[in-house]
């Protein structure tokens, strides 16, 4: 019991995180987006941007990393929610099914969230991301079960 309830929390969790980070207005969110771009280009190359620079790079990257977010948040949300389903029935094709369009409704639900925060935007692009990315953490907590499994038979 004590697993179950755990498994709802992490999906809560999950669900609560990309809700806050949908509540940033256009400026907060920009901001979060270009920090991850200057800071990781300073850890990996060891090097401080000029601010010209800084634009530049955040032009060049700045799409990539936020589509790049979408799909990692949902890929651990749609493995939350596979591994919950499994508290209560068999990894099938249902299962997997159920879990896939739970994270898309979530998905959907977030985009629309979206279209009332001061100068964001819902967009169908982000739903097929979003959901590309929960089929990827479905699949992958699939396979690892599968394989795990076997490993036991």
């Amino acid at each position: 019991m004590i697993k179950k309830i755990i498994k709802i929390i992490i999906v809560l969790i999950c669900m609560f995180t990309i809700f806050m980070f949908s509540s940033d207005n256009d400026v907060e969110s920009n901001k979060k987006s270009d920090g991850v771009i200057i800071n990781a280009y300073k850890i990996f190359l060891g090097k401080n941007l000029s601010k010209k620079e800084q634009k530049q790079y955040i032009e060049k990257y700045v799409t990539f990393v936020r589509k790049s977010a979408h799909f990692l948040i949902y890929l651990i949300l749609g493995l939350s929610i596979i591994s919950l389903i499994k508290e209560y029935r068999e990894v099938d094709t249902k299962a997997i099914i159920i879990s896939l369009i739970i994270s898309i409704i979530y998905a959907a639900s977030d985009e629309l969230h979206q279209t009332f925060i001061s100068g964001r935007s819902g967009e169908v692009r982000d739903i097929i991301i979003d959901g590309l990315g929960s089929l990827t953490g479905i699949y992958l907590y699939y396979l690892y079960n599968k394989i795990r499994r076997k490993k036991y038979e």
